[in-house]
């Protein structure tokens, strides 16, 4: 009789494992689903859904950059050049800014490192081109000074999120040749 209790037990307790784990999955069904369906019905903008420590796409803010070169410099992948040079008169200059978003890895690295703020996340995500050369965003379109550090205690006036790399993407679908300086490969590897 034993063996047959023992078996009938099993039975029993494969039953009760069944609707435990079916109890999850219909409690499931019966919720309003939570899915938003990007990017047909969307009530806001989902940039404005993301939280404020999301890691979009990276955007520089060449009005405070001071040109240290300390986000090249900790950049893992080597993806972001910069490049000082003088001017006639022996002043420095800002030569160069430029970010491969290709190949960003979005650590956030140069984000921390940066002294003054310049370089940051946006809360843009759609990065994608329809030629690799799009990917390689310049934010400096002349040479110019480079920022002033700011003073103990002054914080510079900081431009909303994504309001600078919205202006300097050529578009998804942009014909080549978008960008206003033809892209260099980062890092001197050709």
């Amino acid at each position: 009789m034993s063996a047959a209790r023992e078996y009938f037990a099993a039975i029993r307790r494969a039953v009760v494992s069944l609707a435990d784990g079916l109890s999850v999955t219909v409690s499931y069904l019966l919720r309003r689903p939570v899915t938003i369906q990007y990017p047909d019905r969307t009530a806001r903008p989902v940039q404005s859904m993301l939280p404020e420590r999301s890691r979009g796409l990276l955007e520089v803010d060449v009005d405070i950059c001071t040109a240290c070169g300390l986000c090249a410099k900790l950049c893992p992948i080597d993806c972001i050049v910069v490049e000082t040079g003088k001017d006639a008169a022996g002043a420095r200059l800002h030569t160069r800014m430029d970010v491969d978003l290709g190949r960003c890895m979005f650590c956030g690295l140069c984000v921390e490192g940066c002294p003054t703020g310049a370089i940051r996340h946006s809360n843009e995500f759609e990065g994608g081109m329809a030629r690799v050369e799009n990917l390689v965003v310049s934010f400096l379109d002349a040479p110019r000074p480079p920022a002033k550090p700011p003073k103990k205690g002054e914080e510079p006036p900081a431009k909303p999120r994504g309001s600078i790399i919205r202006g300097r993407l050529p578009g998804a679908w942009a014909p080549a040749g978008a960008n206003a300086k033809p892209p260099a490969t980062p890092g001197g590897a050709a």
